[in-house]
């Protein structure tokens, strides 16, 4: 398959929101859609995503970490990013690979914000020495009041016999403070990232995620060309 784009680097998608947004079903579905279109996709989630990644997301959410403060969870989430990005998604981008991740950079800059600490600056600066030059593509933020993302939250934990983690067990005010941090980072940076109303069905949410991923990413390309598939190629080649 050729790369979609004319570098031969892969695409990078994140789904960012609040507790029960459903990034999790949406990145499934939106990795099918692309399958589809004979693109390969690597499909991931922060924190975690590789080995050393998935010890400290245990660590994190399990509150074990709580006591060590806002700074030093923000210094664990970016050590597992460091091995997220050097041994997952960088080495796909280099091959082509469209990556999809379940969370990123900016739940660090909401979460850990959302706390009033770190400071701001802090994080951005963190940001830009673990992330670098490898910042999504495109980020769909998902959308939804904080009630009802927690109830839904809620249900899937009880289904799964799960229990609450560190962050769903924070205060009603914090998940409020979350979602206006979320909308704040959409609106600072609007060519990367498109907000998603999320309260809708699964199959709704679904379509306005794929229109979203095909204005800004397939037709057209960022360079200008439209992206192309095999599929593409082999019906030009008959005509």
């Amino acid at each position: 398959m050729s790369a979609p784009f004319a570098s031969g680097r892969g695409l990078f998608i994140t789904l960012e929101g609040g507790e029960g947004v459903g990034k999790s079903t949406q990145m499934r579905l939106l990795a099918a859609r692309l399958e589809a279109r004979g693109l390969e996709v690597v499909a991931t989630r922060e924190p975690g995503g590789s080995p050393k990644a998935e010890a400290i997301r245990e660590a994190i959410l399990s509150g074990r970490t709580k006591f060590l403060g806002p700074m030093a969870e923000a210094l664990l989430f970016s050590a597992a990013r460091i091995d997220h990005l050097d041994s997952l998604i960088r080495p796909a981008l280099a091959r082509g690979a469209w990556v999809i991740c379940d969370r990123f950079s900016d739940s660090t800059t909401a979460y850990q914000g959302a706390t009033g600490e770190p400071e701001p600056a802090v994080l951005r600066a963190l940001e830009r020495v673990v992330v670098g030059g490898d910042r999504p593509d495109l980020t769909l933020i998902l959308d939804l009041p904080p009630e009802v993302g927690l109830a839904r939250a809620d249900v899937r934990r009880r289904q799964r016999g799960e229990v609450t983690d560190r962050f769903e067990g924070e205060a009603p005010a914090f998940h409020r403070d979350l979602r206006a941090r979320f909308l704040a980072i959409a609106a600072a940076e609007p060519d990367r990232c498109v907000v998603i109303d999320a309260d809708a069905p699964v199959e709704t949410v679904g379509d306005r995620i794929w229109k979203a991923v095909d204005e800004r990413l397939l037709s057209p390309a960022k360079d200008g060309t439209s992206a192309s598939t095999d599929e593409d190629a082999a019906a030009e080649s008959d005509e």
